[in-house]
């Protein structure tokens, strides 16, 4: 059949079964936009308050759900909008597409009004970006698109359609996408049994679990890996629930802001079974001295990853899923007791510890986990609030927080909560958040009101931008050079001003009434949750300092004593 560009544009998401998308539209885009109306009710269209909520949210479907997200822009800077999201997506391995509309072929490299080279400016952050200016191409390179975006290691992909291209007609086939089967092993078999036979030769074996795990689905083959390792379990932030939290194998966090158990348990381990994980600097911290004892096996979809920040002995290149897969059914029974009764030991004499008497960021959390009986999808900005968000609420399934890991993004989290909740009605969506990181994205509270998204915002309000603070206080001598918010905004007030419900807690009762009240109201509600402005992460390992050398409060206490 003859279809225009922009019809197919919308045939081609349907093909790819693609219910919501996120966007803003422009001058560029609407021919799109136009055809998109005419298939409101197939494909939902969430119309956010900026265009890099719409990459947010984008990501935050995708995460939750476990498909490709998509969002939606116009050229120019509707378009350029987009890239911090992307980059985001992109750090954290997350599918999404993100369609662009620029200027008509005959004006593109002529500084026409609002053109820009989108596909060349993401090029170094997405997995690949296309220019399409032959209608002709254009279905094919759609279904490459989602195809890219969620084989292999998965990542973002540009589109970019001129706007002439939309209008103009050619012959549409429907086809509906196969089936990719992402359960691939790479390397040899032989590999496979030297990695069996590393972990029958480790006696003091520990594991450590990455966002690949998740993103891979391997949650069973995983949890039946660690009781055939007869090993403790220890995960980086984007690794979280891919291992439940609640196991008493599991001994927290590793890395900067990780528990002692598992940092020190890494730094004494004599084999690192690695799964998923890319060895980022906040988790190896000094890496010449990072599992220094121990040898070191990878597991990884993507061989870029092997010895590329921290040299191992053996690298089994292949879905997570599929090579503990096949792994379990070679390896017999391990058996460690006294290295396991060790690092029980080790949780047992440093666990997370905080001020119990107020109202502080991991009273909050705990609270909030104890409300949704650990059931929620949380989402996160970056700062302290992330880092509690990460030791408190205990993760016990895949794709239930939703963080920037990689690119460290402030104003991430209340983009994908809409997004999340979109994708996942049913679930209690949380986006905690601090108050720096929540001014950068705030306007989306009106896209959560505008389309009846109930999210719940918390916002851990101290007045400064606490983690930055928090180096401050500790490595520059307390100069807190423009770390402190003390001015006059009303988050609470915001929050009706945007249609809201907006709650205000001091204390930890009143936070426990907010949010029991947040959980039955059926509409987005902040809560405004006032905490000191000095409190602290803890544990933490200094920048550069080997992470067996984690510290926390009592231990600042001893040493200047």
């Amino acid at each position: 059949m003859q279809l225009n560009g922009a019809e197919i544009v919308i045939e081609c998401l349907k093909e790819q079964g693609v219910d919501t998308v996120f966007g803003y539209p422009g001058g560029a885009i609407l021919n799109v936009y136009d055809e998109l109306y005419k298939h409101r009710d197939e494909i939902r269209h969430i119309l956010t308050s900026h265009e890099q909520g719409a990459a947010h949210a984008a990501d935050g479907y995708a995460r939750a759900t476990g498909k490709v997200g998509v969002c939606l822009a116009t050229s120019g800077p509707g378009a350029t909008n987009l890239v911090t999201g992307i980059a985001t997506a992109y750090m954290d391995s997350i599918p999404i597409v993100a369609i662009t509309c620029n200027v008509g072929v005959p004006l593109l490299g002529k500084d026409s009004f609002q053109e820009i080279d989108i596909a060349g400016v993401t090029m170094p952050i997405t997995k690949y970006s296309y220019i399409v200016k032959d209608v002709t191409k254009l279905a094919e390179t759609i279904r490459k698109a989602f195809r890219i975006a969620k084989t292999g290691r998965p990542g973002p992909v540009l589109i970019d359609i001129p706007k002439d291209v939309t209008a103009k007609v050619t012959e549409y086939e429907k086809e509906y996408p196969g089936v990719y089967d992402r359960e691939v092993i790479h390397s040899e078999e032989e590999d496979l049994k030297k990695a069996v036979e590393m972990i029958k030769e480790a006696q003091r074996p520990y594991i450590f679990v990455g966002g690949g795990a998740v993103l891979s689905e391997a949650s069973k083959e995983l949890y039946e890996f660690a009781q055939k390792v007869d090993a403790p379990v220890t995960d980086s932030l984007m690794g979280k629930g891919a291992f439940p939290g609640t196991d008493e194998r599991y001994t927290g966090m590793l890395g900067m802001h990780g528990t002692k158990a598992s940092n020190f348990g890494v730094s004494e381990c004599d084999l690192l079974i690695v799964t998923g994980a890319r060895f980022s600097d906040r988790v190896t911290g000094n890496t010449a001295t990072f599992a220094k004892d121990a040898k070191i096996l990878q597991i990884d979809i993507d061989p870029a990853e092997m010895d590329k920040n921290v040299m191992i002995d053996l690298g089994v290149v292949g879905d997570i899923k599929a090579v503990l897969k096949k792994i379990n059914e070679h390896l017999p029974q391990q058996s460690h007791p006294e290295w396991m009764n060790k690092i029980k030991d080790y949780k047992a004499k440093y666990p997370l510890t905080y001020h119990k008497d107020v109202l502080t960021g991991p009273f909050a959390v705990e609270e909030i986990y104890r409300q949704t009986n650990g059931e929620a999808i949380i989402t996160t900005e970056v700062g302290q609030h992330q880092m509690w968000a990460a030791q408190y609420y205990k993760y016990t399934k895949p794709r239930t927080l939703l963080t920037s890991g990689g690119l460290g993004t402030m104003g991430y989290g209340l983009g994908a909560a809409i997004g999340a909740k979109t994708g996942c009605p049913d679930k209690i969506v949380v986006n905690i958040a601090g108050d720096g990181c929540f001014r950068m994205n705030m306007n989306e509270i009106a896209t959560a009101v505008r389309h009846d998204v109930p999210i719940i915002q918390v916002v851990v309000n101290n007045h400064v931008l606490g983690m930055v603070r928090q180096w401050q206080d500790l490595f520059y001598d307390e100069r807190y050079s423009a770390t402190v918010l003390r001015d006059a905004v009303d988050y609470v007030k915001l929050a009706e001003a945007m249609g809201a419900v907006g709650l205000r807690a001091t204390t930890q009762e009143e936070f426990k009434e907010c949010f029991a009240k947040a959980l039955t109201c059926g509409k987005p509600v902040l809560i405004d949750c006032m905490i000191d402005c000095d409190d602290k992460v803890w544990p933490m390992v200094a920048p550069g300092a080997p992470i067996s050398e984690a510290f926390d409060e009592q231990d600042l206490k001893a040493k200047e004593n």
